[in-house]
């Protein structure tokens, strides 16, 4: 019995062998209380799981002990000693205990081994620019989850990229989840938070401790985030490049300040919807960086006239600005804004929804902006004609140029800016701009036009055929049009303008030109079927199959051909696949109603080349020969 309990585990208790010939003979076993449960593997020590009698004593077995039974600070201190990542992770997978002691470790806590091999990869990973990156999003964002990647990618040089995207409704990512990033991901380069409610400035700031080779930062719909979290991640990430913050109820000027203060390096930023972001924190940022800074975005901010005075004067390194619904900006602000002379290096932007662009301001903006190229301007109800001819006649450098929505523009002002433009522009973009309606009068047509290489003018229900005929005569080298939805076109407009193109057409948008008809289709086909790529005659009601036979014979380039909404039959298709058409990548037949199941084999051989494929709404198509047809064509991306 001494020799019993001087047994101390490391050895066995027979050294030489079993007593008993059998030891699982069920005779042999020592009379036991009914609850006890022995069993004795061949060659191995039994695990005791109840107490065990021996002559009326009973002896408690130290074998069931678990190691759960141990504080945290046991367990952190087993932790941390492990040789690895791949030991360490696959403690992370026993409990949700273990998972979080595990992701509340930091690097510089860990064997010092075991931090160099994780530099080591660290620095692969940064010169071969391949950093890791993880999403969550919806349910799957977790404070769980982000602790299992806390563990799992501590051992592959840490996460560069983290995005979250919690739900408008219970989120489950707190400021724990976010401090065990910290913890693990100290290579973490970029963040990304959108719509979590629950985060707030603590677990940010953790961030900013711990990840100072943070560069870009974009915060979108967390409420409880405050001036504290962004003030302390621009002063501890010197690297930041850009930074994104939305709809953020308590970020305000203080932020900015700091940003401006302590980020030199700052690109990029965009500040949209803060209602305590006001001109000083917009002059803070701009007047204490103006070196590196050249992209900006305010929307739906509370700023005035004195903002825009500050970029005009403080922008001198910005060269793409957007300004979008800026209610309390007036012609005053985008007049100072222009007559700065800081905009000096801006080449593109934009201007959405604000009240205060007028004749005067606009033409201020395009005087004092001599790099402006891309110019894009939305909703601005105040502009007229003489403003914009007048712009154009300013920005002598402009390439490109976009107006939608803008209903005081009128017939006069679009052809004012072709008229008037520099040689340099080569696009001219007109969207949903009710004041257009057809010329009744004539216009000067200079000896020498047409820089224009791509023209769109779409939705602009009043464009007639004599503008589209004039159009002609004025921009005759145009290869990208886009007249969708002008119903006020037919053959007889169409036709005029066609005659006077001297280039090639390459890609052609037809969309919602109900007037049109199969003599049209067929004269683009034989003056430009050489160099099309690109037809959309999307809800064209009166091309018929005509048009597929003009198209199977003289477009060898065409690669994306749309004819939805089209009256084209299983003939118009057969056609199409017994030409050769090499090239075609793209083709959409959605709605066309009198294609049938016997297109099935010309649609097969067609989809040898295609890599998508639209015949949704084909009310005469089958689902079997659906079935069929994403059976053979499993490289094609088919919509049906």
């Amino acid at each position: 019995m001494s020799k019993l309990f001087a047994f101390s585990g490391s050895e066995d208790f027979c050294t030489g062998g079993s007593i008993y010939p059998n030891p699982k003979d069920s005779s042999l076993f020592l009379s036991l209380p009914h609850h006890v449960d022995v069993y004795f593997p061949p060659r191995k020590r039994s695990r005791i799981t109840a107490p065990f009698v021996f002559g009326g004593e009973e002896v408690e077995s130290k074998a069931n002990v678990s190691i759960e039974i141990l504080p945290d600070e046991c367990l952190f201190e087993i932790f941390r000693r492990l040789s690895g990542g791949k030991e360490r992770s696959a403690c992370a997978t026993v409990s949700k205990r273990w998972l979080m002691l595990l992701s509340n470790i930091s690097s510089h806590e860990l064997k010092s081994e075991d931090v160099v091999a994780s530099k080591e990869v660290e620095d692969i990973e940064i010169e071969s620019d391949g950093y890791l990156s993880r999403s969550l999003e919806g349910k799957k964002a977790t404070d769980l989850r982000l602790a299992a990647i806390s563990v799992g990618t501590a051992s592959r040089g840490g996460l560069g990229k983290l995005v979250i995207r919690g739900n408008n409704h219970v989120s489950k990512v707190t400021d724990l989840g976010l401090k065990a990033i910290a913890r693990g991901c100290q290579s973490l380069r970029a963040l990304s938070l959108w719509n979590l409610s629950s985060i707030r400035d603590g677990g940010l700031c953790e961030i900013a401790k711990a990840s100072h080779q943070l560069e870009k930062l974009d915060l979108c719909r967390c409420p409880a985030v405050s001036d504290k979290a962004v003030v302390e991640i621009a002063r501890n990430c010197p690297k930041l490049t850009d930074i994104t913050i939305e709809s953020c109820a308590q970020i305000g000027n203080e932020s900015l300040r700091a940003i401006g203060q302590f980020c030199t390096k700052l690109k990029s930023i965009v500040i949209k919807d803060c209602p305590l972001v006001g001109d000083q924190g917009i002059a803070s940022l701009l007047s204490l960086n103006t070196c590196a800074l050249n992209k900006v975005k305010l929307q739906a901010l509370n700023v005035s006239d004195v903002s825009l005075a500050v970029i005009g004067h403080y922008g001198k390194a910005v060269t793409d600005l957007v300004l979008t619904d800026l209610k309390n900006v007036s012609e005053k602000g985008f007049w100072v804004m222009g007559n700065g002379h800081g905009l000096q290096k801006l080449k593109s932007f934009t201007i959405s929804s604000c009240n205060g662009v007028t004749d005067m301001g606009l033409e201020s903006v395009g005087k004092g902006s001599p790099n402006l190229k891309h110019f894009c301007l939305r909703k601005c109800s105040f502009l007229s004609d003489n403003g914009l001819v007048s712009f154009a006649k300013a920005a002598r450098s402009l390439e490109c140029l976009q107006l939608e929505e803008c209903h005081r523009i009128t017939q006069f002002g679009f052809f004012g800016v072709v008229l008037n433009c520099s040689a340099s522009l080569k696009a001219l973009s007109l969207i949903s701009c009710l004041g257009i309606k057809d010329i009744n009068s004539e216009l000067p047509i200079p000896a020498s036009s047409g820089s224009l290489r791509s023209l769109t003018i779409r939705n602009c229900h009043g464009f007639g055929n004599r503008n589209l005929a004039l159009l002609g005569k004025l921009c005759p080298q145009l290869q990208n049009v886009d007249f969708s939805g002008l119903v006020g076109i037919d053959d007889c407009g169409f036709l005029a303008w066609l005659q006077n193109c001297q280039s090639g057409l390459v890609k052609i948008n037809l969309n919602g030109c109900v007037n049109l008809t199969d003599e049209v289709i067929s004269s683009i086909m034989e003056h430009h079927g050489w160099t099309l790529k690109m037809l959309n005659l999307d809800s064209c009601k009166k091309i018929t199959d005509a048009s597929m036979t003009s198209i199977a014979n003289n477009c060898p380039l065409l690669s994306d051909l749309d004819v939805s909404k089209c009256s084209i039959t299983d003939s118009g298709i057969a056609t199409l696949a017994c030409a050769k058409q090499p090239n075609l990548q793209i083709f959409s037949i959605s709605g066309c109603s009198f294609v049938s199941d016997k297109s099935l084999a010309d649609l097969i051989k067609l989809g040898e080349t295609l890599v998508g494929l639209n015949i949704q709404h084909c009310n005469a198509i089958s689902s079997s020969t659906v079935d069929l047809l994403v059976e053979q064509l499993w490289r094609c991306d088919i919509l049906s």
